[in-house]
């Protein structure tokens, strides 16, 4: 009699990539990327600031308004026409054109006045400061 090796785990993950792939038709995302959520971004911190890049490969800097609501809340809106050819037969169309609209919910409030924006390569890098009430402070511990 052949003996094979029992992996319990591998009938989960084999479920798991299964929902993946059904749920991925209706946009349900597992996480990893979501392809209707645009612009994809990346938000981090250190003790100071927040940073928030965002993709927008093909944008014109004129194109985007960025705006900062409530203390922490982010909001990016941009737009990019699609491009006229005239005379010629599309054969794929896959990069997507129009108007978009983010909201990003902040980990905490920044001081909306020094907040700064750059857009190089088709990044947008945004630095936010982080207001006084979220910075760490040392407290000085007294005893006797």
């Amino acid at each position: 009699m052949l003996m094979s090796r029992r992996q319990p785990w591998s009938e989960m993950h084999r479920l798991r990539d299964e929902m993946d792939r059904l749920f991925g038709r209706y946009g349900v995302g597992n996480g990893r990327r979501n392809v209707d959520v645009f612009p994809p971004v990346n938000l981090w911190e250190d003790a100071d600031n927040l940073y928030v890049e965002a993709e927008l490969p093909g944008f014109d800097l004129s194109d985007l308004e960025i705006f900062v609501t409530g203390g922490n809340q982010l909001s990016v809106k941009g737009g990019r026409k699609r491009p006229e050819h005239e005379g010629g037969t599309w054969h794929r169309e896959e990069r997507g054109y129009g108007n978009f609209s983010r909201v990003i919910e902040l980990p905490g409030n920044v001081d909306s006045d020094k907040v700064s924006a750059e857009f190089r390569a088709g990044v947008l890098t945004m630095t936010l400061p982080k207001s006084e009430e979220l910075k760490p402070r040392r407290i000085e511990v007294k005893g006797n």
